[in-house]
Protein backbone atom coordinates (compact mmCIF):
# COMPACT_ATOMS: atom_id res chain seq x y z
CA UNK A 1 0.00 0.00 0.00
CA UNK A 2 3.41 2.58 0.75
CA UNK A 3 4.67 1.59 -2.35
CA UNK A 4 1.28 2.22 -4.68
CA UNK A 5 1.41 5.79 -2.65
CA UNK A 6 4.69 6.14 -3.44
CA UNK A 7 4.17 5.61 -7.10
CA UNK A 8 0.77 7.81 -7.03
CA UNK A 9 2.82 11.10 -5.44
CA UNK A 10 6.10 10.48 -8.07
CA UNK A 11 3.59 10.15 -11.08
CA UNK A 12 1.34 13.57 -10.10
CA UNK A 13 4.55 14.83 -9.84
CA UNK A 14 6.42 14.00 -12.73
CA UNK A 15 3.25 15.10 -14.59
CA UNK A 16 3.26 18.78 -13.07
CA UNK A 17 6.95 19.06 -14.08
CA UNK A 18 6.88 17.32 -17.34
CA UNK A 19 3.35 17.87 -18.88
CA UNK A 20 2.42 16.44 -21.74
CA UNK A 21 1.53 18.32 -25.13
CA UNK A 22 -1.96 16.59 -25.67
CA UNK A 23 -2.58 17.36 -21.81
CA UNK A 24 -1.94 21.26 -22.41
CA UNK A 25 -4.63 20.86 -24.97
CA UNK A 26 -6.88 19.29 -22.58
CA UNK A 27 -6.31 22.07 -20.18
CA UNK A 28 -6.62 25.00 -22.07
CA UNK A 29 -9.37 23.93 -23.81
CA UNK A 30 -10.72 22.43 -20.25
CA UNK A 31 -9.69 26.18 -18.76
CA UNK A 32 -12.47 27.75 -21.42
CA UNK A 33 -14.66 25.47 -20.79
CA UNK A 34 -14.53 25.90 -17.07
CA UNK A 35 -15.10 30.29 -17.75
CA UNK A 36 -18.24 31.78 -17.07
CA UNK A 37 -19.45 33.88 -19.43
CA UNK A 38 -17.81 37.36 -19.59
CA UNK A 39 -14.79 35.94 -17.59
CA UNK A 40 -11.32 36.81 -18.72
CA UNK A 41 -8.20 34.41 -19.15
CA UNK A 42 -4.66 35.10 -18.31
CA UNK A 43 -2.35 33.02 -19.95
CA UNK A 44 1.42 32.63 -19.25
CA UNK A 45 4.28 33.22 -21.42
CA UNK A 46 4.56 29.15 -22.77
CA UNK A 47 2.78 27.27 -25.59
CA UNK A 48 -0.72 25.93 -25.35
CA UNK A 49 -1.93 23.29 -27.68
CA UNK A 50 -4.44 23.67 -30.27
CA UNK A 51 -6.64 23.29 -31.43
CA UNK A 52 -9.58 24.83 -29.62
CA UNK A 53 -13.21 26.02 -30.12
CA UNK A 54 -14.63 29.41 -27.67
CA UNK A 55 -18.38 29.15 -27.34
CA UNK A 56 -18.50 31.42 -24.87
CA UNK A 57 -18.22 35.58 -24.17
CA UNK A 58 -14.94 35.52 -22.80
CA UNK A 59 -11.63 37.57 -22.65
CA UNK A 60 -8.51 36.10 -23.02
CA UNK A 61 -5.21 37.73 -22.61
CA UNK A 62 -1.66 36.61 -23.49
CA UNK A 63 1.99 37.78 -22.75
CA UNK A 64 4.95 38.86 -24.96
CA UNK A 65 5.65 34.86 -25.66
CA UNK A 66 2.68 33.11 -25.06
CA UNK A 67 1.94 30.92 -28.26
CA UNK A 68 -0.81 29.17 -29.32
CA UNK A 69 -0.31 26.30 -31.70
CA UNK A 70 -2.47 24.07 -33.80
CA UNK A 71 -1.59 20.43 -34.43
CA UNK A 72 -1.99 20.99 -37.75
CA UNK A 73 -5.54 19.65 -38.68
CA UNK A 74 -7.71 22.62 -38.48
CA UNK A 75 -8.15 26.18 -37.37
CA UNK A 76 -6.27 27.05 -34.21
CA UNK A 77 -9.09 29.53 -32.89
CA UNK A 78 -12.81 28.75 -33.80
CA UNK A 79 -14.66 31.50 -32.24
CA UNK A 80 -18.07 30.60 -31.95
CA UNK A 81 -20.01 33.19 -29.77
CA UNK A 82 -20.27 36.78 -29.98
CA UNK A 83 -18.15 39.18 -28.20
CA UNK A 84 -15.00 37.27 -27.82
CA UNK A 85 -11.96 39.44 -27.26
CA UNK A 86 -8.63 37.75 -28.01
CA UNK A 87 -4.91 39.86 -27.34
CA UNK A 88 -1.34 39.98 -27.26
CA UNK A 89 -1.15 36.26 -28.37
CA UNK A 90 1.07 34.32 -30.88
CA UNK A 91 -1.78 31.74 -32.88
CA UNK A 92 0.90 29.16 -35.84
CA UNK A 93 0.24 26.26 -37.18
CA UNK A 94 -3.09 25.83 -38.54
CA UNK A 95 -3.52 22.90 -41.54
CA UNK A 96 -2.56 23.34 -44.93
CA UNK A 97 -4.69 21.24 -46.52
CA UNK A 98 -6.55 21.73 -49.55
CA UNK A 99 -8.46 18.72 -50.06
CA UNK A 100 -11.66 19.98 -48.22
CA UNK A 101 -14.06 22.51 -48.75
CA UNK A 102 -13.35 24.22 -45.26
CA UNK A 103 -10.80 27.60 -45.68
CA UNK A 104 -8.70 27.18 -42.48
CA UNK A 105 -7.47 29.37 -40.55
CA UNK A 106 -5.03 30.73 -37.40
CA UNK A 107 -8.37 32.69 -35.69
CA UNK A 108 -11.57 31.67 -37.91
CA UNK A 109 -14.92 33.87 -37.04
CA UNK A 110 -18.36 32.86 -37.22
CA UNK A 111 -19.97 35.15 -34.59
CA UNK A 112 -20.12 38.68 -34.04
CA UNK A 113 -18.90 42.10 -32.36
CA UNK A 114 -15.58 39.94 -31.55
CA UNK A 115 -12.08 41.77 -31.04
CA UNK A 116 -9.12 40.28 -31.88
CA UNK A 117 -6.26 42.37 -31.41
CA UNK A 118 -2.17 42.38 -30.60
CA UNK A 119 -1.85 38.76 -32.05
CA UNK A 120 1.19 37.48 -34.64
CA UNK A 121 0.01 34.34 -36.90
CA UNK A 122 2.31 32.60 -38.31
CA UNK A 123 2.56 29.04 -40.30
CA UNK A 124 -1.29 29.06 -41.38
CA UNK A 125 -2.94 28.79 -44.14
CA UNK A 126 -5.38 32.30 -43.82
CA UNK A 127 -4.52 34.01 -41.05
CA UNK A 128 -7.59 35.61 -39.70
CA UNK A 129 -10.97 34.70 -41.52
CA UNK A 130 -14.36 36.25 -41.06
CA UNK A 131 -17.24 34.03 -41.88
CA UNK A 132 -20.50 35.74 -41.97
CA UNK A 133 -20.04 37.62 -38.89
CA UNK A 134 -20.70 41.14 -38.66
CA UNK A 135 -19.15 44.32 -36.67
CA UNK A 136 -16.12 42.24 -35.75
CA UNK A 137 -13.15 44.52 -34.92
CA UNK A 138 -9.24 43.53 -36.14
CA UNK A 139 -7.23 45.60 -35.26
CA UNK A 140 -3.03 45.72 -34.86
CA UNK A 141 -2.05 42.61 -35.72
CA UNK A 142 0.77 40.93 -37.65
CA UNK A 143 0.05 38.06 -40.17
CA UNK A 144 2.86 36.39 -42.12
CA UNK A 145 2.58 33.95 -44.72
CA UNK A 146 5.04 31.64 -46.18
CA UNK A 147 6.54 34.08 -48.16
CA UNK A 148 8.50 32.71 -51.17
CA UNK A 149 6.38 29.69 -51.30
CA UNK A 150 3.70 29.12 -54.34
CA UNK A 151 0.85 31.38 -53.80
CA UNK A 152 -1.66 28.62 -54.48
CA UNK A 153 -0.18 26.60 -51.97
CA UNK A 154 -1.26 29.61 -49.24
CA UNK A 155 -4.11 31.52 -48.26
CA UNK A 156 -4.63 35.57 -47.30
CA UNK A 157 -4.33 37.65 -44.37
CA UNK A 158 -7.21 38.93 -43.89
CA UNK A 159 -10.38 36.89 -45.36
CA UNK A 160 -13.53 38.02 -45.17
CA UNK A 161 -16.91 35.92 -46.20
CA UNK A 162 -20.22 36.81 -46.44
CA UNK A 163 -19.84 39.38 -43.44
CA UNK A 164 -20.59 42.88 -43.42
CA UNK A 165 -19.84 45.75 -40.78
CA UNK A 166 -16.44 44.81 -39.98
CA UNK A 167 -13.81 47.10 -39.03
CA UNK A 168 -9.93 45.93 -40.10
CA UNK A 169 -7.51 48.74 -38.75
CA UNK A 170 -3.72 48.92 -38.45
CA UNK A 171 -2.86 45.30 -39.46
CA UNK A 172 0.41 44.57 -40.98
CA UNK A 173 -0.07 41.36 -43.75
CA UNK A 174 3.27 40.07 -45.48
CA UNK A 175 3.61 37.28 -48.27
CA UNK A 176 0.29 35.90 -48.57
CA UNK A 177 -2.15 35.43 -51.03
CA UNK A 178 -3.67 38.20 -50.94
CA UNK A 179 -3.49 40.70 -48.24
CA UNK A 180 -7.04 41.51 -47.45
CA UNK A 181 -9.99 39.73 -49.49
CA UNK A 182 -13.48 40.46 -49.53
CA UNK A 183 -16.18 38.38 -51.04
CA UNK A 184 -19.56 38.72 -50.89
CA UNK A 185 -18.89 41.38 -48.11
CA UNK A 186 -20.46 44.54 -47.57
CA UNK A 187 -20.20 47.98 -45.61
CA UNK A 188 -16.58 46.75 -44.18
CA UNK A 189 -14.24 49.52 -43.37
CA UNK A 190 -10.24 49.31 -43.25
CA UNK A 191 -7.77 52.21 -41.99
CA UNK A 192 -4.10 52.23 -41.81
CA UNK A 193 -3.14 48.58 -43.07
CA UNK A 194 0.32 47.96 -44.47
CA UNK A 195 0.86 45.31 -47.14
CA UNK A 196 3.38 43.98 -49.36
CA UNK A 197 4.47 41.14 -50.92
CA UNK A 198 1.56 39.35 -51.72
CA UNK A 199 -0.06 38.60 -55.05
CA UNK A 200 -3.21 41.40 -54.31
CA UNK A 201 -2.88 43.53 -51.75
CA UNK A 202 -6.51 44.22 -51.36
CA UNK A 203 -8.83 42.14 -53.61
CA UNK A 204 -12.78 43.06 -53.32
CA UNK A 205 -15.00 40.52 -54.88
CA UNK A 206 -18.87 40.98 -55.19
CA UNK A 207 -18.53 43.68 -52.38
CA UNK A 208 -20.31 46.37 -51.96
CA UNK A 209 -20.10 50.35 -50.54
CA UNK A 210 -16.99 49.46 -48.73
CA UNK A 211 -14.87 51.51 -47.30
CA UNK A 212 -10.45 52.33 -47.70
CA UNK A 213 -8.55 54.56 -46.26
CA UNK A 214 -4.83 55.45 -45.25
CA UNK A 215 -3.69 51.90 -46.15
CA UNK A 216 -0.52 51.13 -47.91
CA UNK A 217 0.37 49.11 -50.44
CA UNK A 218 4.16 48.13 -51.57
CA UNK A 219 6.03 45.48 -53.66
CA UNK A 220 2.38 43.82 -54.31
CA UNK A 221 1.99 41.91 -58.20
CA UNK A 222 -1.18 43.76 -57.34
CA UNK A 223 -1.79 47.05 -55.14
CA UNK A 224 -5.48 46.32 -55.22
CA UNK A 225 -8.35 44.53 -57.29
CA UNK A 226 -11.19 45.47 -57.17
CA UNK A 227 -13.61 43.34 -58.86
CA UNK A 228 -17.80 42.94 -59.71
CA UNK A 229 -17.80 45.52 -56.49
CA UNK A 230 -19.50 49.15 -56.81
CA UNK A 231 -20.35 52.17 -54.81
CA UNK A 232 -16.33 51.75 -52.91
CA UNK A 233 -14.88 54.27 -51.63
CA UNK A 234 -10.77 54.57 -51.88
CA UNK A 235 -9.42 57.44 -50.41
CA UNK A 236 -5.54 58.58 -49.03
CA UNK A 237 -4.04 55.36 -49.95
CA UNK A 238 -0.40 54.07 -51.04
CA UNK A 239 0.34 52.36 -53.95
CA UNK A 240 4.02 52.16 -54.02
CA UNK A 241 6.13 50.12 -56.60
CA UNK A 242 3.96 47.31 -56.92
CA UNK A 243 6.00 46.55 -59.89
CA UNK A 244 6.48 43.35 -62.89
CA UNK A 245 5.06 42.18 -65.92
CA UNK A 246 1.01 43.08 -65.87
CA UNK A 247 1.63 44.32 -62.25
CA UNK A 248 -0.72 47.38 -61.41
CA UNK A 249 -1.10 49.76 -58.07
CA UNK A 250 -5.24 49.81 -58.81
CA UNK A 251 -6.84 48.21 -61.37
CA UNK A 252 -10.94 48.32 -61.73
CA UNK A 253 -12.89 44.82 -63.78
CA UNK A 254 -16.39 45.13 -63.78
CA UNK A 255 -16.74 47.92 -61.22
CA UNK A 256 -18.88 50.67 -61.49
CA UNK A 257 -19.78 53.93 -59.21
CA UNK A 258 -16.78 53.86 -56.99
CA UNK A 259 -15.04 57.06 -55.45
CA UNK A 260 -11.24 57.01 -55.62
CA UNK A 261 -9.92 60.07 -53.99
CA UNK A 262 -6.32 61.58 -52.83
CA UNK A 263 -4.59 57.97 -53.45
CA UNK A 264 -1.14 57.94 -54.26
CA UNK A 265 0.32 55.61 -57.55
CA UNK A 266 3.89 55.42 -57.27
CA UNK A 267 6.68 54.07 -59.43
CA UNK A 268 3.73 51.03 -60.72
CA UNK A 269 3.93 49.52 -63.94
CA UNK A 270 0.57 50.96 -64.17
CA UNK A 271 -0.24 53.34 -61.99
CA UNK A 272 -4.65 52.53 -62.77
CA UNK A 273 -5.75 49.81 -64.95
CA UNK A 274 -9.42 49.93 -65.83
CA UNK A 275 -11.51 47.40 -67.93
CA UNK A 276 -15.38 47.07 -68.19
CA UNK A 277 -16.01 49.15 -65.77
CA UNK A 278 -18.71 52.09 -65.72
CA UNK A 279 -19.94 55.57 -63.97
CA UNK A 280 -15.82 55.45 -61.76
CA UNK A 281 -14.74 59.61 -60.29
CA UNK A 282 -11.23 59.89 -59.82
CA UNK A 283 -10.26 63.15 -58.26
CA UNK A 284 -6.87 64.75 -56.54
CA UNK A 285 -4.72 61.61 -56.79
CA UNK A 286 -1.28 62.04 -57.68
CA UNK A 287 -0.06 59.51 -60.29
CA UNK A 288 3.56 59.67 -60.72
CA UNK A 289 6.73 57.95 -62.34
CA UNK A 290 4.62 55.13 -63.35
CA UNK A 291 5.16 52.94 -66.67
CA UNK A 292 1.82 54.18 -67.67
CA UNK A 293 0.12 56.78 -65.66
CA UNK A 294 -3.79 55.27 -66.56
CA UNK A 295 -4.68 52.40 -69.13
CA UNK A 296 -8.45 52.90 -69.75
CA UNK A 297 -9.70 50.23 -72.00
CA UNK A 298 -12.74 51.00 -74.55
CA UNK A 299 -14.80 48.84 -72.81
CA UNK A 300 -14.71 51.22 -70.12
CA UNK A 301 -17.67 54.23 -70.09
CA UNK A 302 -18.16 57.49 -68.02
CA UNK A 303 -14.84 57.29 -66.14
CA UNK A 304 -14.27 60.96 -64.76
CA UNK A 305 -10.85 62.34 -63.81
CA UNK A 306 -10.53 65.82 -62.62
CA UNK A 307 -7.81 67.14 -60.20
CA UNK A 308 -5.08 65.03 -60.44
CA UNK A 309 -1.54 64.90 -60.43
CA UNK A 310 -0.75 63.02 -63.85
CA UNK A 311 3.45 63.49 -64.02
CA UNK A 312 6.80 61.88 -64.77
CA UNK A 313 5.32 58.93 -66.08
CA UNK A 314 6.29 57.16 -69.40
CA UNK A 315 3.06 57.18 -70.70
CA UNK A 316 0.39 59.76 -69.14
CA UNK A 317 -2.65 57.50 -70.16
CA UNK A 318 -3.50 55.66 -73.33
CA UNK A 319 -6.95 53.57 -74.15
CA UNK A 320 -7.16 50.75 -75.47
CA UNK A 321 -9.30 48.63 -77.54
CA UNK A 322 -11.34 51.52 -78.75
CA UNK A 323 -13.09 55.20 -77.17
CA UNK A 324 -15.54 54.02 -74.49
CA UNK A 325 -18.43 56.39 -74.30
CA UNK A 326 -18.69 59.18 -72.15
CA UNK A 327 -14.90 58.94 -70.80
CA UNK A 328 -13.86 62.42 -69.41
CA UNK A 329 -10.80 64.47 -68.18
CA UNK A 330 -12.46 67.25 -65.98
CA UNK A 331 -15.15 67.64 -64.06
CA UNK A 332 -16.86 71.37 -63.52
CA UNK A 333 -13.97 72.93 -65.44
CA UNK A 334 -11.49 71.53 -63.92
CA UNK A 335 -9.13 68.55 -65.45
CA UNK A 336 -6.04 67.37 -64.36
CA UNK A 337 -2.16 68.48 -63.96
CA UNK A 338 -0.20 66.95 -66.55
CA UNK A 339 3.21 68.35 -65.53
CA UNK A 340 6.37 69.87 -67.39
CA UNK A 341 5.79 67.41 -70.34
CA UNK A 342 2.43 69.29 -71.82
CA UNK A 343 3.66 73.01 -71.11
CA UNK A 344 0.74 75.95 -70.81
CA UNK A 345 0.28 79.30 -70.88
CA UNK A 346 -2.20 80.90 -68.56
CA UNK A 347 -2.64 84.20 -69.65
CA UNK A 348 -6.00 85.13 -67.13
CA UNK A 349 -4.20 83.60 -64.56
CA UNK A 350 -7.15 81.66 -63.43
CA UNK A 351 -4.91 78.19 -63.08
CA UNK A 352 -6.24 76.94 -65.98
CA UNK A 353 -4.50 76.39 -69.47
CA UNK A 354 -5.54 78.53 -72.37
CA UNK A 355 -5.47 75.86 -74.43
CA UNK A 356 -6.50 71.98 -74.28
CA UNK A 357 -3.67 69.33 -73.72
CA UNK A 358 -4.17 66.70 -76.01
CA UNK A 359 -2.05 63.47 -76.34
CA UNK A 360 -1.07 61.44 -78.82
CA UNK A 361 0.64 58.03 -79.28
CA UNK A 362 0.46 54.87 -81.18
CA UNK A 363 1.85 52.40 -78.49
CA UNK A 364 -1.63 51.26 -77.81
CA UNK A 365 -1.55 48.90 -80.55
CA UNK A 366 1.56 46.99 -79.72
CA UNK A 367 0.25 47.02 -75.98
CA UNK A 368 -3.34 45.41 -77.39
CA UNK A 369 -1.55 43.09 -79.42
CA UNK A 370 1.65 42.28 -77.61
CA UNK A 371 1.63 41.89 -73.70
CA UNK A 372 5.69 42.01 -73.66
CA UNK A 373 5.62 45.62 -75.02
CA UNK A 374 5.00 46.06 -71.36
CA UNK A 375 8.96 44.77 -70.47
CA UNK A 376 10.27 48.04 -72.88
CA UNK A 377 8.11 51.23 -71.89
CA UNK A 378 11.75 52.35 -70.24
CA UNK A 379 13.52 51.78 -73.51
CA UNK A 380 15.16 54.81 -75.60
CA UNK A 381 13.41 52.64 -78.31
CA UNK A 382 9.88 53.45 -77.20
CA UNK A 383 10.20 57.90 -77.52
CA UNK A 384 12.28 56.81 -81.19
CA UNK A 385 9.06 54.49 -81.90
CA UNK A 386 6.30 56.97 -80.46
CA UNK A 387 8.23 59.84 -82.79
CA UNK A 388 8.30 57.79 -86.10
CA UNK A 389 4.69 57.05 -85.63
CA UNK A 390 3.84 61.16 -84.94
CA UNK A 391 5.42 62.12 -88.17
CA UNK A 392 3.82 59.55 -90.29
CA UNK A 393 0.13 60.20 -88.66
CA UNK A 394 -0.32 56.51 -87.85
CA UNK A 395 -0.90 57.69 -83.74
CA UNK A 396 -4.01 58.46 -82.22
CA UNK A 397 -5.53 60.46 -79.66
CA UNK A 398 -5.07 58.65 -76.20
CA UNK A 399 -7.15 61.70 -74.26
CA UNK A 400 -8.00 65.22 -74.70
CA UNK A 401 -8.33 67.46 -71.39
CA UNK A 402 -9.77 70.49 -72.53
CA UNK A 403 -9.37 72.68 -68.70
CA UNK A 404 -5.94 71.26 -68.09
CA UNK A 405 -4.42 72.25 -64.40
CA UNK A 406 -1.61 75.12 -64.66
CA UNK A 407 1.79 73.26 -62.43
CA UNK A 408 1.73 75.05 -59.81
CA UNK A 409 5.51 75.63 -58.82
CA UNK A 410 6.28 76.01 -55.16
CA UNK A 411 6.06 79.57 -53.71
CA UNK A 412 8.87 81.25 -51.88
CA UNK A 413 8.11 82.76 -48.69
CA UNK A 414 8.75 86.42 -48.26
CA UNK A 415 11.44 85.55 -45.56
CA UNK A 416 13.19 83.60 -47.37
CA UNK A 417 13.55 86.16 -50.17
CA UNK A 418 14.46 88.56 -47.68
CA UNK A 419 17.39 86.45 -45.77
CA UNK A 420 19.06 85.37 -49.91
CA UNK A 421 18.82 88.98 -50.41
CA UNK A 422 20.24 89.32 -47.03
CA UNK A 423 23.10 86.60 -47.67
CA UNK A 424 23.88 88.26 -51.40
CA UNK A 425 24.84 91.55 -49.46
CA UNK A 426 27.04 89.86 -47.19
CA UNK A 427 28.98 88.58 -49.21
CA UNK A 428 28.90 91.23 -51.71
CA UNK A 429 30.25 93.42 -48.92
CA UNK A 430 32.83 90.93 -48.06
CA UNK A 431 34.21 90.55 -51.23
CA UNK A 432 34.47 94.11 -51.95
CA UNK A 433 36.74 94.39 -48.62
CA UNK A 434 38.95 91.52 -49.69
CA UNK A 435 39.59 93.72 -52.51
CA UNK A 436 40.39 96.48 -50.46
CA UNK A 437 42.85 94.75 -48.73
CA UNK A 438 44.44 92.16 -50.56
CA UNK A 439 43.92 93.95 -54.71
CA UNK A 440 42.24 91.45 -56.92
CA UNK A 441 45.91 90.25 -57.65
CA UNK A 442 45.95 89.20 -54.67
CA UNK A 443 48.88 91.68 -53.16
CA UNK A 444 48.05 93.70 -50.20
CA UNK A 445 46.91 97.00 -50.66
Amino acid sequence: MKKWTLFSLTFSLLLLIYPEKNMAAENLQSMIDSMKEGAVLKLKNKTYEGNIIIDKSITIIGSNKTVIKGDGTGNVISIKAPNVHLSHLTVRHSSMSLDTAEEYAAIKIYSNENVVDHVTVRDSFHGIYISQGQYNTIRDNDIRGLGKGEIASQGNGLHVYYANNNLLENNRIEGTRDGMFFDYANNNRSFGNQISNTRYGLHYMYSDENTFENNTFTMNIGGAAIMNSNYLKLRNNQFIFNDGNQSFGLLLMQANDNYIEKNTFYMNQRGIYIDQSTRNLYLQNKIVQNQIGIELWGSSNKQTFSLNRITDNNLPAVTIGGKGEGNAWSKNNKGNDWGSAFPLTDLNQDGIGDFPVTYHSSLHQLLENQELTNLFLKSPAIAIYEKMNALLEHDDVMFSDSYPLVTKHPTIHPLLIGLGILSVLILFKGRHRLCIMFGRNGKKI
